[in-house]
Protein backbone atom coordinates (compact mmCIF):
# COMPACT_ATOMS: atom_id res chain seq x y z
CA UNK A 1 0.00 0.00 0.00
CA UNK A 2 1.43 3.33 -1.01
CA UNK A 3 1.94 6.01 1.62
CA UNK A 4 -0.79 8.47 0.64
CA UNK A 5 -0.15 12.09 1.56
CA UNK A 6 -2.80 13.54 3.88
CA UNK A 7 -3.41 17.30 3.94
CA UNK A 8 -4.22 18.81 7.33
CA UNK A 9 -4.21 22.16 9.08
CA UNK A 10 -4.46 23.24 12.69
CA UNK A 11 -5.69 26.31 14.54
CA UNK A 12 -5.03 27.59 18.04
CA UNK A 13 -2.08 27.26 20.37
CA UNK A 14 -0.09 24.04 20.46
CA UNK A 15 -0.57 23.94 24.23
CA UNK A 16 -4.38 24.10 23.96
CA UNK A 17 -6.62 21.06 24.36
CA UNK A 18 -6.59 19.16 21.03
CA UNK A 19 -9.72 18.43 19.00
CA UNK A 20 -9.46 16.37 15.81
CA UNK A 21 -12.32 16.90 13.36
CA UNK A 22 -13.14 13.86 11.16
CA UNK A 23 -15.41 14.56 8.20
CA UNK A 24 -17.63 12.02 6.47
CA UNK A 25 -17.16 9.84 3.42
CA UNK A 26 -16.06 11.52 0.19
CA UNK A 27 -15.87 14.85 2.03
CA UNK A 28 -13.13 17.43 2.37
CA UNK A 29 -12.05 18.77 5.75
CA UNK A 30 -13.22 22.28 4.88
CA UNK A 31 -16.79 21.08 5.32
CA UNK A 32 -16.02 21.81 8.95
CA UNK A 33 -16.98 25.50 8.55
CA UNK A 34 -14.38 28.16 9.27
CA UNK A 35 -16.72 30.00 11.65
CA UNK A 36 -17.40 26.83 13.64
CA UNK A 37 -13.67 26.06 13.83
CA UNK A 38 -13.05 29.64 14.93
CA UNK A 39 -15.52 29.30 17.78
CA UNK A 40 -13.73 26.19 19.03
CA UNK A 41 -10.36 27.90 18.77
CA UNK A 42 -11.64 30.97 20.61
CA UNK A 43 -12.76 28.59 23.35
CA UNK A 44 -9.18 27.50 23.98
CA UNK A 45 -8.94 24.46 21.72
CA UNK A 46 -6.23 23.37 19.32
CA UNK A 47 -8.35 22.31 16.33
CA UNK A 48 -7.15 20.06 13.53
CA UNK A 49 -9.07 19.24 10.36
CA UNK A 50 -7.89 17.24 7.38
CA UNK A 51 -8.85 15.95 3.94
CA UNK A 52 -9.41 12.22 3.67
CA UNK A 53 -7.33 10.44 1.06
CA UNK A 54 -8.81 10.93 -2.42
CA UNK A 55 -10.47 14.20 -1.38
CA UNK A 56 -9.40 17.82 -1.51
CA UNK A 57 -5.67 18.43 -1.30
CA UNK A 58 -4.76 14.99 0.02
CA UNK A 59 -3.17 12.44 -2.25
CA UNK A 60 -5.20 10.51 -4.81
CA UNK A 61 -4.90 6.82 -5.54
CA UNK A 62 -5.08 4.67 -8.66
CA UNK A 63 -7.60 2.39 -7.02
CA UNK A 64 -7.44 -0.33 -9.66
CA UNK A 65 -3.69 -0.63 -9.26
CA UNK A 66 -3.49 0.00 -5.52
CA UNK A 67 -6.83 -0.52 -3.77
CA UNK A 68 -7.46 0.32 -0.14
CA UNK A 69 -10.21 -0.27 2.42
CA UNK A 70 -11.99 1.73 5.07
CA UNK A 71 -9.53 0.30 7.57
CA UNK A 72 -6.89 2.32 5.71
CA UNK A 73 -9.08 5.43 5.88
CA UNK A 74 -9.48 4.79 9.61
CA UNK A 75 -5.74 4.35 10.04
CA UNK A 76 -5.24 7.74 8.39
CA UNK A 77 -6.79 9.21 11.54
CA UNK A 78 -3.91 7.80 13.56
CA UNK A 79 -1.46 9.12 10.97
CA UNK A 80 -2.87 12.63 11.32
CA UNK A 81 -2.67 12.43 15.11
CA UNK A 82 0.91 11.18 14.96
CA UNK A 83 1.93 13.88 12.50
CA UNK A 84 0.63 16.54 14.90
CA UNK A 85 2.35 14.89 17.87
CA UNK A 86 -0.86 13.78 19.59
CA UNK A 87 -0.92 10.67 21.71
CA UNK A 88 -4.61 11.35 22.30
CA UNK A 89 -7.24 13.91 21.34
CA UNK A 90 -10.91 14.73 21.59
CA UNK A 91 -12.45 13.20 18.45
CA UNK A 92 -15.37 14.91 16.71
CA UNK A 93 -16.76 12.96 13.76
CA UNK A 94 -19.48 13.82 11.28
CA UNK A 95 -21.50 11.15 9.43
CA UNK A 96 -19.02 8.42 8.39
CA UNK A 97 -16.44 10.35 10.41
CA UNK A 98 -18.62 9.53 13.41
CA UNK A 99 -18.37 5.84 12.55
CA UNK A 100 -14.59 6.18 12.41
CA UNK A 101 -14.62 7.87 15.80
CA UNK A 102 -16.75 5.12 17.30
CA UNK A 103 -14.46 2.41 15.95
CA UNK A 104 -11.32 4.16 17.18
CA UNK A 105 -12.89 4.60 20.62
CA UNK A 106 -13.37 0.81 20.73
CA UNK A 107 -10.08 -0.13 19.09
CA UNK A 108 -7.69 2.35 20.69
CA UNK A 109 -9.41 3.85 23.77
CA UNK A 110 -6.16 5.33 25.06
CA UNK A 111 -6.10 7.70 22.08
CA UNK A 112 -9.60 9.12 22.64
CA UNK A 113 -10.08 11.72 25.38
CA UNK A 114 -13.73 12.15 24.46
CA UNK A 115 -15.95 11.36 21.51
CA UNK A 116 -18.50 13.57 19.79
CA UNK A 117 -20.61 11.98 17.06
CA UNK A 118 -22.63 14.24 14.76
CA UNK A 119 -25.23 13.16 12.15
CA UNK A 120 -24.02 9.56 12.25
CA UNK A 121 -25.23 5.99 12.62
CA UNK A 122 -24.36 3.37 15.22
CA UNK A 123 -21.28 1.28 14.49
CA UNK A 124 -22.40 -2.12 13.21
CA UNK A 125 -25.95 -0.95 12.60
CA UNK A 126 -25.96 -1.72 8.88
CA UNK A 127 -26.72 1.82 7.73
CA UNK A 128 -25.25 1.15 4.30
CA UNK A 129 -27.58 -1.81 3.73
CA UNK A 130 -30.56 0.26 4.89
CA UNK A 131 -29.68 2.94 2.33
CA UNK A 132 -29.27 0.43 -0.51
CA UNK A 133 -32.61 -1.22 0.24
CA UNK A 134 -34.28 2.20 0.34
CA UNK A 135 -32.79 3.18 -3.02
CA UNK A 136 -33.90 -0.12 -4.55
CA UNK A 137 -37.40 0.13 -3.08
CA UNK A 138 -36.99 -3.00 -0.99
CA UNK A 139 -38.65 -3.44 2.41
CA UNK A 140 -36.53 -3.04 5.51
CA UNK A 141 -36.25 -6.05 7.84
CA UNK A 142 -37.77 -5.68 11.27
CA UNK A 143 -35.35 -3.99 13.65
CA UNK A 144 -33.46 -2.12 10.93
CA UNK A 145 -32.39 1.48 11.36
CA UNK A 146 -34.81 4.10 10.05
CA UNK A 147 -34.29 4.76 6.34
CA UNK A 148 -33.66 8.21 4.88
CA UNK A 149 -36.48 10.62 4.15
CA UNK A 150 -38.48 10.20 0.92
CA UNK A 151 -36.95 13.42 -0.44
CA UNK A 152 -33.45 12.07 0.17
CA UNK A 153 -34.24 8.73 -1.47
CA UNK A 154 -35.90 10.36 -4.48
CA UNK A 155 -32.92 12.65 -5.05
CA UNK A 156 -30.35 9.86 -5.04
CA UNK A 157 -32.50 7.56 -7.18
CA UNK A 158 -32.65 10.32 -9.80
CA UNK A 159 -28.93 11.00 -9.42
CA UNK A 160 -28.05 7.36 -10.02
CA UNK A 161 -30.30 7.20 -13.08
CA UNK A 162 -28.93 10.38 -14.67
CA UNK A 163 -25.75 10.79 -16.73
CA UNK A 164 -22.98 12.49 -14.77
CA UNK A 165 -22.77 16.27 -15.26
CA UNK A 166 -19.95 17.61 -17.39
CA UNK A 167 -17.98 20.80 -16.86
CA UNK A 168 -17.31 22.99 -13.84
CA UNK A 169 -20.64 24.83 -13.76
CA UNK A 170 -22.77 21.70 -14.16
CA UNK A 171 -20.76 19.81 -11.54
CA UNK A 172 -21.04 22.63 -9.04
CA UNK A 173 -24.78 22.98 -9.70
CA UNK A 174 -25.14 19.28 -8.96
CA UNK A 175 -23.10 19.62 -5.76
CA UNK A 176 -25.36 22.49 -4.64
CA UNK A 177 -28.47 20.40 -5.33
CA UNK A 178 -27.04 17.61 -3.20
CA UNK A 179 -26.16 20.05 -0.42
CA UNK A 180 -29.74 21.35 -0.49
CA UNK A 181 -31.11 17.85 0.11
CA UNK A 182 -28.60 17.15 2.89
CA UNK A 183 -29.41 20.52 4.48
CA UNK A 184 -32.93 19.32 5.18
CA UNK A 185 -36.10 21.35 5.51
CA UNK A 186 -35.74 22.80 8.99
CA UNK A 187 -33.81 25.98 8.10
CA UNK A 188 -33.66 28.27 5.06
CA UNK A 189 -31.13 27.19 2.45
CA UNK A 190 -28.60 29.87 1.45
CA UNK A 191 -27.85 29.06 -2.19
CA UNK A 192 -25.25 31.82 -2.55
CA UNK A 193 -23.29 30.51 0.41
CA UNK A 194 -23.67 26.97 -0.91
CA UNK A 195 -22.24 28.03 -4.27
CA UNK A 196 -19.22 29.66 -2.62
CA UNK A 197 -18.58 26.49 -0.62
CA UNK A 198 -18.94 24.13 -3.56
CA UNK A 199 -16.75 26.31 -5.77
CA UNK A 200 -14.10 26.16 -3.08
CA UNK A 201 -14.45 22.38 -2.85
CA UNK A 202 -14.21 22.02 -6.63
CA UNK A 203 -11.23 24.34 -7.01
CA UNK A 204 -9.09 22.84 -4.25
CA UNK A 205 -9.61 19.20 -5.21
CA UNK A 206 -6.69 17.46 -6.89
CA UNK A 207 -9.19 15.14 -8.57
CA UNK A 208 -12.85 15.59 -7.68
CA UNK A 209 -13.81 12.20 -9.11
CA UNK A 210 -11.32 10.35 -6.89
CA UNK A 211 -13.67 10.67 -3.90
CA UNK A 212 -15.78 7.90 -5.45
CA UNK A 213 -12.99 5.52 -4.43
CA UNK A 214 -14.45 5.66 -0.92
CA UNK A 215 -17.43 3.68 -2.23
CA UNK A 216 -15.10 1.09 -3.76
CA UNK A 217 -13.21 0.90 -0.48
CA UNK A 218 -16.47 0.18 1.37
CA UNK A 219 -17.41 -2.57 -1.09
CA UNK A 220 -14.08 -4.26 -0.48
CA UNK A 221 -14.35 -3.96 3.30
CA UNK A 222 -17.74 -5.49 4.26
CA UNK A 223 -16.62 -6.34 7.80
CA UNK A 224 -15.34 -2.85 8.60
CA UNK A 225 -18.04 -2.25 11.21
CA UNK A 226 -17.98 -4.77 14.06
CA UNK A 227 -21.39 -5.52 15.58
CA UNK A 228 -22.30 -5.26 19.25
CA UNK A 229 -19.19 -3.44 20.46
CA UNK A 230 -20.41 0.06 21.37
CA UNK A 231 -20.83 -0.96 25.01
CA UNK A 232 -17.02 -1.11 25.08
CA UNK A 233 -16.64 2.65 24.49
CA UNK A 234 -15.14 4.20 27.61
CA UNK A 235 -14.66 7.75 26.35
CA UNK A 236 -17.23 10.35 27.46
CA UNK A 237 -19.54 10.57 24.47
CA UNK A 238 -21.79 13.30 23.13
CA UNK A 239 -24.17 12.41 20.30
CA UNK A 240 -25.62 15.25 18.21
CA UNK A 241 -28.40 14.98 15.65
CA UNK A 242 -30.43 17.58 13.82
CA UNK A 243 -34.19 17.63 14.28
CA UNK A 244 -34.50 17.52 10.48
CA UNK A 245 -31.85 14.89 9.71
CA UNK A 246 -32.68 13.50 6.23
CA UNK A 247 -30.05 10.79 5.85
CA UNK A 248 -29.95 9.03 9.23
CA UNK A 249 -33.11 10.07 11.11
CA UNK A 250 -33.20 8.86 14.69
CA UNK A 251 -29.88 7.04 14.46
CA UNK A 252 -28.29 9.30 17.07
CA UNK A 253 -30.61 8.06 19.79
CA UNK A 254 -29.52 4.48 19.11
CA UNK A 255 -25.85 5.43 19.41
CA UNK A 256 -26.57 7.15 22.72
CA UNK A 257 -28.46 4.10 23.98
CA UNK A 258 -25.62 1.72 23.16
CA UNK A 259 -22.69 3.72 24.56
CA UNK A 260 -22.65 3.78 28.38
CA UNK A 261 -23.23 7.25 29.77
CA UNK A 262 -23.57 8.90 26.35
CA UNK A 263 -25.65 12.06 26.08
CA UNK A 264 -27.91 12.91 23.14
CA UNK A 265 -28.45 16.48 21.97
CA UNK A 266 -30.99 17.40 19.29
CA UNK A 267 -30.25 20.63 17.41
CA UNK A 268 -33.44 22.34 16.24
CA UNK A 269 -33.71 22.82 12.49
CA UNK A 270 -30.40 21.18 11.60
CA UNK A 271 -30.28 18.53 8.89
CA UNK A 272 -27.19 16.58 7.79
CA UNK A 273 -24.99 19.64 7.24
CA UNK A 274 -23.48 22.16 9.67
CA UNK A 275 -25.42 25.39 8.95
CA UNK A 276 -24.41 28.79 10.36
CA UNK A 277 -27.52 28.89 12.53
CA UNK A 278 -26.20 25.88 14.47
CA UNK A 279 -22.55 26.91 14.89
CA UNK A 280 -22.95 28.64 18.24
CA UNK A 281 -24.90 25.77 19.79
CA UNK A 282 -22.64 23.09 18.35
CA UNK A 283 -19.45 24.84 19.43
CA UNK A 284 -20.77 25.53 22.94
CA UNK A 285 -21.80 21.90 23.37
CA UNK A 286 -18.43 20.59 22.18
CA UNK A 287 -16.47 23.08 24.28
CA UNK A 288 -18.40 21.98 27.37
CA UNK A 289 -17.90 18.32 26.49
CA UNK A 290 -14.14 18.71 26.01
CA UNK A 291 -13.54 20.87 29.09
CA UNK A 292 -11.42 19.66 31.97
Amino acid sequence: MQNVTIWSEEFGAETDTPILLIMGSMSQGILWPDEFVGRLTAGGRRVIRYDHRDTGMSGTVDFAADPYTWDDIKNDVYRVMDAHGLQSAHLVGHSAGGLLGQLIAVERPERVRSLTVIASSPLGGGEGQVLMRALMGQPQPEGSLAEPTPEFVAFYRALIASPPPQGRRALIDGMIAEQRVLHGTGLPFDEDAARRLQERIYDRARDLSAAANHRLAAMGNPDFEPVGVLHQVKAPTLVIEGSHEPAKPGHGAIIAEQIPGARLRIVAGMGHTLPPEAHEELAAAILAHTAG
